[in-house]
């Protein structure tokens, strides 16, 4: 299952199809099924899920305790970023190895390791004496998310019912975003308690390092909840308990057939071939058109700067003249909306299409990112002291807030529902793995170039660069990107793409 499996895992169900949550209601009241059996799927699911909020914890743990981070440890500007970032790239070796581990050790067992590794990273970020031991922490912390990212939409696709999945599935996405929320939200708890992130809270201990540590209870959360729901059926077909895998499918699933189930999934199991790159070659540089369309729009996502806000954002803002309090205050408003119209895009994307979203994402984004880097080029002083006079202050505010809201509309949730939709069967596990690669790849670039070049080139030029991509990324959608609303899987044969056409009306 290695195969298909990383499709399924890494894209299928976390942040795609997100645009069908209204089918949690219309199932929860209206299916066929039993509602006992609906009730334990979405039980079994919000678990599972549990995984998208450590991704979205960790992804802005490190937000509060950067500055913090930085005057403790003595980091310059390049060491500052690569402690901020290193953790991403574990995140894309633990994700590229999940489906594997998966197969070989279960979906419960490979969750465990997941949460264990969070907890270690957790516990030893927040005792790190110095630099080279907080890297390993933030590694292995990077590791478990990677591997939870995949394994718990991989778990939800394969426990929920058919009717629901779309919907069930889009609970990691929503997942992620309230995770960030919730530990910015600490954050701020912490460093208001502390009067500061450096300063010393509990047992002597800085306010930083209690930010780490509070991961500890969302990791043992998610290893407990890991013990107590039942293996996936697809695992147990293939390693032969089709017994056990048939109980699950009628206690879980609610399948009235579940040992016709069984033989289904076993026959699908037999057919699936190992993907290789041999499905995405093409003429266009070695590679099929569609999949260069996959990789351009993962890069996109990140190249628009969303990582700017959420990794640096209390920085960001204490640079421009807000109090620590106030910093911390901002980046939980922002969490707060991206949480909202992450829920917003859930309900337009069946309804509006795919690519008119983007496209309005893109333009909005452009807007506000402009609106932003003229606000910033009336800075004053440079490096980490700088200041805006009034009134480009609360218009540097209202521009980054709404490029989160244009983003978490549009671009956020949607490149994935279209990386896991856009691809023929026969490319989709190896193109989603490269397309997915590119995102973590560029993720990185990202986050760790953005210190350093705020203070050689400023942030008027970042955000500058950031709207251009924003300008770029709505006729790259208007020119390559096809849509895919109200098409089934197999309809994706890739040949019906080379022309993408309008938009369908909602």
């Amino acid at each position: 299952m290695q195969r298909k499996h990383r499709a399924r895992t890494h894209e299928q169900n976390s942040p795609e199809r997100i645009g069908q949550v209204t089918l949690m209601v219309e199932t929860a009241s209206h299916s066929q099924q039993p509602s006992g059996h609906h009730g334990k799927a979405v039980g079994i699911s919000i678990a599972a899920a549990v995984g998208g909020f450590l991704f979205g914890f960790d992804s802005s743990v490190i937000n509060g305790a950067v500055d913090a981070l930085g005057a403790h440890f003595r980091l310059g500007s390049f060491l500052s970023g690569f402690v901020v970032s290193i953790a991403l790239l574990g995140c894309a070796v633990g994700a590229w190895y999940a489906g594997r581990l998966a197969d070989g050790w279960g979906r419960r067992n490979v969750m465990l390791l997941g949460s264990v590794m969070f907890l270690i990273s957790s516990t030893g970020s927040a005792f790190a004496f110095s630099v080279p031991d907080l890297l390993v922490w933030r590694v292995i912390g990077g590791l478990g998310i990677g591997i939870a990212s995949v394994i718990a939409p991989a778990y939800i696709s394969e426990v929920a019912p058919a009717s629901g999945r779309g919907a069930l599935g889009s609970l990691q996405q929503l997942a992620i975003t309230v995770g960030q929320l919730v530990v910015l939200s600490s954050n701020k708890g912490l460093a208001g308690a502390a009067g500061g992130a450096s300063h010393e809270l509990w047992f002597g201990m800085q306010a930083w390092r209690w930010m780490f540590l509070v991961g500890v209870v969302p990791a043992l959360v998610y290893g407990g909840l890991a013990l107590l729901i039942p293996e996936s059926p697809r695992y147990l077909v293939l390693t032969g308990q089709y017994d056990q895998a048939a109980g699950v499918l009628g206690r879980v699933s609610g399948e009235g057939d579940p040992q016709a189930k069984v033989s289904e999934i076993r026959e699908t199991l037999h057919k699936e071939h190992r993907s290789s790159f041999a499905d995405i070659r093409g003429e266009q540089f070695g590679l099929h058109p569609l999949v260069w369309v996959g990789i351009i729009l993962a890069a996109f996502q990140q190249l628009v700067g969303i990582n700017a806000i959420f990794y640096y954002s209390t920085t960001l803002w204490k640079s421009v003249g807000f109090s620590e309090s106030d910093s911390f205050t901002t980046s939980v408003i922002t969490a707060g909306i991206n949480v909202v119209m992450t829920v917003v895009s859930m309900f337009f994307v069946d309804r509006v299409g795919r690519r008119r979203l983007l496209s309005i994402g893109s333009t909005g984004m452009f807007l506000s990112l402009l609106m932003t880097a003229v606000a910033f080029s009336q800075q004053e002083g440079s490096g980490t002291d700088v200041s805006l006079p009034h009134p480009y202050g609360p218009v540097a505010l209202i521009g980054a807030n709404a490029f989160v809201v244009f983003f978490a509309l549009s671009w956020g949730p949607i490149m994935w529902i279209m990386l896991a939709e856009m691809f023929p069967n026969r490319m989709r596990a190896m193109a989603l793995a490269i397309g997915t690669a590119s995102n973590w790849i560029f993720n990185f670039i990202v986050t760790f170039s953005f210190e350093p070049m705020t203070r050689k080139v400023g942030l008027s030029w970042l955000y500058g660069a950031f709207a251009f991509f924003a300008l770029l990324s709505f006729f790259f959608v208007q020119r390559k990107v096809p849509e895919t609303k109200q098409r089934s899987l197999e309809q994706m044969t890739g040949e019906t793409h080379q022309r993408p056409g309008r938009t369908p009306a909602p």
